[in-house]
């Protein structure tokens, strides 16, 4: 039997340069395993350094982490030209890192509503800056943002208005910088999962009668786990999605078709 491998080089990263935020845990962990499995020289970013290099750790030597906060501009500039002066270049950008604070819009402060801003959009923006630099220097590259299937939607299970508004800004983000730098020759473009299977919606699945709903809503009849995510964003940072750009891919089970 052929090599796996072999047989689907368009999927492999092979040399290549990923930059992953919020790789500690959850999907940006279950993508930065998945990444060096095929082939690329992986670095997590994370708010949290210690899990970030334990992270780091646990994948081995195509693996380094280093502590960083989305939100802060200086630091996601000195981080990423850190990477830039240690790898050579960059490659792939996974802008995974994320937070929800699922309150009523009446009882949401100004406060709470940047806090979910600052991470959800502007540290997006940030970190595809910061990689849009050395990309479209190098004339190459990919970002997969990650948005949720309540960029696309209402919701409607609970109130997130916060977590809504910056996932559907990541949408048209993308679309936005996919045209800015076709030319330029770096892709962008996002997924945008349902519920998935993390200690992300831990609160969540302590409600037996919430997780029945979410499986009544899903015409898949469950929630995704970490790998069938990070399998999307694998295929959209390699060589196999060369002519996709601009797009956004549910990872939802059939849930926006609906």
């Amino acid at each position: 039997m052929a090599n796996s491998d072999a047989a689907l080089p368009a999927w492999r990263l092979d040399g290549a340069v990923a930059a992953i935020t919020g790789g500690a845990r959850g999907i940006g962990r279950a993508a930065a395993e998945l990444f060096a499995a095929a082939g690329a020289r992986v670095v997590i970013l994370d708010v949290d350094g210690d899990a970030a290099r334990a992270a780091a750790s646990a994948i081995g030597g195509a693996a380094t982490a280093h502590a960083m906060n989305v939100a802060d501009e200086a630091a996601v500039d000195s981080v990423f030209e850190a990477i830039v002066r240690t790898e050579g270049r960059l490659d792939v950008l996974v802008n995974n890192a994320g937070m929800a604070l699922r309150r009523p819009t009446v009882e949401l402060t100004l406060a709470d509503w940047q806090r979910v801003v600052d991470v959800n959009m502007t540290g997006v923006f940030l970190c595809a800056r910061a990689a849009g630099r050395v990309m479209t220097r190098q004339g190459s590259g990919a970002i997969v943002n990650l948005s949720s299937i309540m960029g696309l939607s209402g919701g409607g299970l609970y109130p997130n208005i916060s977590y809504q508004t910056t996932k559907g800004a990541v949408v048209n983000m993308t679309r936005a910088l996919a045209v800015e730098w076709a030319r330029a020759g770096v892709r962008v473009n996002a997924v945008a999962p349902t519920w998935v299977d993390t200690e992300f919606i831990a609160a969540l699945k302590d409600n037996p009668e919430f997780i029945s709903a979410v499986e009544r809503l899903t015409p898949m009849g469950r929630l995704a786990t970490v790998q069938e995510v990070a399998q999307a964003i694998l295929f959209l940072s390699s060589p196999a999605a060369a002519m996709i750009t601009g797009h956004t891919l549910p990872v939802d089970g059939g849930f926006l078709a609906q």
